[in-house]
């Protein structure tokens, strides 16, 4: 091979290898940046990050803002706070089912009610979360197997959300005020009972009560101020028929202009 050939045949050799070094750097960097037991990958076209059993404790940080699959399932995330997921506007599919998310903020899905269109927050511990976490998101949302508490908080949420399909009689009444309600399935016993109904008439019966105690308070103190000023008038009248007659006839006329 003459040595103009050797020459550009090393030179080659030598690009593709640094290339090659400079690819592998790149892919330790993002692998540093990302926690343990998460990467990313494309799934049917779409950019997926997975994170599943991964022993996380909170939503990660430095997730690709181009993610449009977060995979988030079976791992110890107790809560979500607000703005958890605020850099992820093309984020279409979100899996948090078992977690153990007790608390949702409000906002905390804050960014994504444009887009995102599958919400999993299934087998958590969820007992009792505001409408208002779930405002404005227009993803089907799945809340079955959680300890739920059934009141009116939860119907009201029932209402908001759109619950995906097939997931409505997985969400079980865990404890009620009623205990004749747990163990069924909350659709089943919102069909026959309105929580929010029942908590308005108790709160207006609670009004009543407390509106009748005062007034009950006032009527006691006109009595007592009423009878108390008929003791004294009875008292200085008798005080009145000891004294000597013109000394009484002053009083009785100065006891009558008060009176008056």
């Amino acid at each position: 091979m003459p040595a103009a050939g050797r020459v550009l045949l090393r030179s080659v050799t030598m690009w593709l290898l640094l290339q090659s070094l400079l690819l592998l750097a790149s892919c330790l960097r993002l692998a540093a940046a990302f926690p343990k037991g998460c990467y990313p990958s494309e799934e049917e076209g779409l950019k997926t990050f997975r994170c599943s059993n991964a022993q996380l404790t909170e939503v990660p940080r430095d997730i690709p803002n181009d993610t449009n699959k977060l995979y988030l399932d079976s791992n110890r995330i107790p809560f979500l706070p607000r703005d958890a997921f605020w850099d992820l506007p093309l984020l279409l599919e979100l899996d948090l089912s078992h977690n153990a998310i007790a608390s949702v903020e409000s906002g905390a899905f804050r960014g994504l009610a444009e887009h995102l269109h599958s919400l999993d927050l299934s087998s958590n511990r969820l007992v009792s979360v505001s409408k208002d976490a779930f405002s404005n998101l227009k993803a089907k949302v799945n809340l079955s197997n959680n300890p739920w508490l059934c009141d009116c908080r939860l119907q009201e949420l029932i209402r908001t959300v759109d619950l995906a399909a097939g997931s409505s009689g997985g969400i079980v009444c865990d404890s009620s005020a009623q205990e004749e309600h747990v163990g069924k399935a909350f659709l089943q016993v919102i069909a026959d009972t309105d929580f929010c109904n029942v908590y308005k008439k108790t709160t207006d019966i609670a009004m009543l009560v407390t509106m009748f105690g005062w007034f009950a308070m006032v009527i006691s103190y006109l009595v007592y101020y009423v009878r108390q000023n008929q003791e004294d008038a009875r008292r200085h009248l008798e005080y009145l028929k000891s004294l000597p007659s013109k000394q009484r006839r002053s009083e009785e006329s100065s006891t009558i202009s008060t009176v008056v």
